[in-house]
């Protein structure tokens, strides 16, 4: 049956194998549920056992394999690829999750502390993206790489933001040219770029303190949909670039922002 009779089957996922790193993060813990959800067979990789435990309980019935590690150098990232191998006997999908941030004014920031965010969402996502690809090539079947950006890859901050907005900007630059550089292979390249949504680390914008009514008033007055993210506003995205609904997009960045990068 062909896609226009039967839309929906562009977005099945049932039986892939994807790697999520960073799945004990924000993102990285709705990216596992959402593809377990849609029936993909899992590799969580964090460096925090505890939260990766609690995000491979979260995937309910689906399969699931645990790595208790960061994708912190090439033997790393390669070790993770050949371990999903080695489980599932392959890997048809990839999602980055895993980075930081580290907010100073470029005058109070130690040049190593920007380095480490430069590792951590770069140099990191570039490895992983490699070893992956390494895989699917050797597979000769295509495969998704959906990448970590955010608005702040395009825009600017004035809080300290330098490190951070390098490090997506570069990213934005790694998923244009890694799109055009495998495009011909069947396998795309492409990355999702959120501003403010619901997390650990952003929970007390959604409060009802006088400080966060003051900081969300100022934020939303530049978001067209008029409010903050949640995850759910992540997950059809992410189905999205997983799934061959997307097989024409490549070295494209998604932004999930309510329209904040609009205007």
């Amino acid at each position: 049956m062909s896609a226009l009779a039967n839309p929906l089957s562009l977005f099945d996922i049932g039986g892939k194998v994807a790697i999520v790193t960073g799945a004990s993060g924000a993102f990285g813990a709705v990216a596992a549920q959402v593809l377990a959800g849609a029936g993909a067979k899992l590799a969580l990789v964090a460096g925090n056992a505890k939260a990766l435990a609690e995000t491979a309980e979260a995937c309910g019935e689906a399969e699931v394999l645990t790595i208790n590690a960061r994708p912190a150098d090439e033997t790393a990232c390669d070790k993770i690829v050949a371990d999903t191998v080695a489980r599932f006997g392959r890997v048809d999908i990839l999602v980055v999750a895993s980075g930081k941030n580290d907010v100073a004014k470029i005058t109070e920031m130690a040049p190593a502390r920007f380095l480490d965010v430069m590792d951590a969402n770069v140099t990191q996502s570039w490895l992983m993206a490699r070893a992956a690809s390494k895989q699917m090539l050797a597979q000769g079947e295509g495969g998704k790489v959906v990448l970590m950006s955010s608005a702040r890859g395009l825009l600017g901050h004035p809080a300290g933001y330098t490190a951070y907005c390098a490090s997506k900007s570069a990213i934005d630059g790694i998923t244009k040219a890694l799109g055009c550089e495998l495009g011909p292979t069947g396998i795309t390249v492409n990355a999702i770029a959120p501003t403010v949504f619901r997390s650990p680390l952003t929970a007390w914008m959604f409060e009802d303190t006088e400080n966060a009514q003051t900081v969300r008033k100022g934020f939303l007055a530049r978001v067209p949909k008029g409010r903050l993210g949640e995850p759910e506003d992540l997950a059809g995205p992410l189905l999205f670039l997983a799934s061959r609904a997307s097989d024409f997009y490549t070295g494209h960045i998604l932004y999930a922002d309510g329209g904040y990068t609009a205007g």
